[in-house]
């Protein structure tokens, strides 16, 4: 069985869960489903990353001790992702003892292979607490970090060690010259290779006075231990993961996905890739890195108040239909925008009129003409314009092209418009007052139920209660999760039972959420 690990940015303990989380959360959840609908071993990590100086600021703010603060929030998050149904096989957080000490021994790792990668320098620097980063001048605007307006730089001066990630600038562009897949899409990837063009200089990878920190393996030279860096803690989450540095490690390691913000590629993508090279370890095999979602055109931002509840936008659909609707909106391969108008349209057009009424007029029609029992019958010539449209819901979530999750659901759209297209057409009400006929009402009927279940099993790494729903009143076997997206040219529902319940996707009242 093949294996497939995947893995998510660890979100930052430092607030609720908003609706960018969700995106990458939803987007990774998806493609872990689709993974195991084609019989991959998934094994999909996400997590909070806890330490830091804004953490160890804000929870000071509240006036509870870090780990106390951030055992709130990383339960906060665990329940956010449960409303969502987020099918993550490990919750990792980086405040577990195994992820400090495989933290320390990375570090160690690269000392002991490359002694000089760690040197010790004084330092003075603008620091943004909200990125956790020392900003280059071409990152500030105005006095201010470009993506945290709202905050004040504060000029930073110590001595710490610094990672030499200079030396690694020939080897990453020889990464991406050799294999352009390793970060995608293509835009981001021309980004990182602008970065490099101007000179990678090194970083700093232990700060001064932060107690709340994985403490630096290394003492300096006066005998101080300082904090890890929280880039140098956090992005070894992905490692830590499998058990390193224990025994056994290596039968998970290296992750096949890295899905990130497009705001954190130049930390999994310049400065990741060098720390495991010096260590001597293998590199991901791909990062891919999705866009931003705006509410009204604006980012959405804690600090700048552009926010919306993620409970109550989640509630006013379900959980299914949020899922749904945020992919088929927001591209995973760019920016998109989140609007309570886009959302009704597209709820209304693509889910209660198209697949739901669809499903709903299939499984009402077998009740009605042959006793709920789907009849056996030969697939029409109009079902095979459907093979161009399975074909490309394939090649948009299988990763060779990209993680198109928005154009696989595109593609199952247009199998269900087609299928009621082809329900007029056929007219089965008024073929089913003609006997003579049966054999006609037969195919048409059988092609109804045969194309939703099929869409079913599409749309069920995207919907997965939904799917399961509309499965069982098609008296489908087993769990549609259980199905093989691979096999659904030999899928056959003669025989099934069918059990139309209740209105799949009720359409929305006319009333606006505040």
């Amino acid at each position: 069985m093949p294996r497939f690990f995947l893995t998510t940015a660890i979100d930052y303990a430092n607030g609720d869960p908003h609706l960018g989380h969700a995106l990458e959360k939803i987007g990774a959840d998806v493609i872990a489903r689709y993974r195991r609908l084609c019989g991959d071993d998934v094994h999909l990590l996400i997590g909070m990353d806890e330490h830091g100086q804004k953490v160890q600021q804000t929870a000071a703010k509240e006036g509870v001790a870090p780990q106390a603060f951030t055992d709130s929030i990383a339960e906060r998050f665990r329940a956010m992702w449960a409303k969502l149904d987020i099918s993550y096989d490990q919750f990792l957080r980086t405040t577990k003892a195994h992820h400090k000490a495989g933290v320390q021994a990375l570090i160690r790792a690269i000392a002991e292979r490359n002694p000089d990668d760690f040197y010790e320098r004084s330092y003075t620097g603008m620091y943004c607490v909200g990125c956790e980063a020392f900003k280059q001048d071409a990152d500030i605007v105005d006095g201010k970090c470009a993506l945290h307006p709202t905050r004040t730089l504060e000029e930073v001066e110590e001595r710490n060690w610094f990672f030499r990630l200079s030396k690694y600038q020939g080897f990453l562009q020889d990464l991406l010259a050799s294999n352009p897949s390793f970060i995608e899409p293509q835009s981001r990837r021309n980004e990182i290779l602008g970065l490099l063009a101007q000179g990678l200089e090194d970083i700093s990878a232990s700060r001064a006075r932060l107690d709340w920190a994985v403490p630096f393996p290394l003492p300096l030279s006066t005998g101080e231990t300082q904090g890890t860096y929280v880039w140098f803690d956090a992005l070894p989450n992905y490692l830590t993961a499998t058990g390193y540095p224990d025994a056994g490690y290596e039968a998970r390691w290296p992750a096949d996905l890295h899905i990130i913000g497009k705001d954190i590629t130049r930390f999994h993508v310049v400065i990741w890739p060098a720390m495991l090279h010096a260590a001597g370890l293998p590199l991901p095999r791909q990062v891919w890195a999705h866009g931003f979602v705006s509410l009204g055109g604006e980012r959405f931002s804690k600090s700048a108040g552009v926010k919306l509840d993620l409970g109550e936008a989640i509630d006013r659909f379900g959980a299914d239909a949020f899922r749904y609707v945020l992919l088929r909106e927001v591209p995973f391969d760019g920016d998109g925008n989140f609007s309570w108008e886009r959302f009704e349209e597209r709820y209304t057009a693509d889910l209660a009129n198209a697949y739901g009424n669809l499903a709903s007029r299939a499984m009402a029609m077998v009740e009605k003409y042959c006793d709920g029992v789907v009849p056996a019958a030969a697939r029409p010539e109009a079902e095979q314009e459907d093979d161009a449209d399975l074909a490309a819901y394939h090649a948009a979530m299988h990763g060779e092209n990209g993680w198109l999750l928005h154009e696989g659901l595109a593609a199952v759209y247009r199998m269900a418009q087609r299928a009621n297209e082809y329900t007029a057409a056929t007219t089965p009400w008024a073929v089913a007052k003609d006997p003579s006929r049966k054999a006609e009402l037969d195919q048409i009927l059988a092609s109804l139920i045969r194309r939703v279940a099929k869409q079913t099993v599409l749309y069920a790494p995207f919907m997965p209660n939904k799917a399961q729903q509309v499965w069982a009143q098609l008296g489908g076997p087993g769990n549609v999760a259980d199905q093989r997206a691979t096999t659904l040219d030999s899928l056959d529902p003669s025989g099934w039972k069918v059990s139309k319940g209740d209105i799949l996707f009720p359409r929305p009242t006319s009333e606006k959420p505040a």
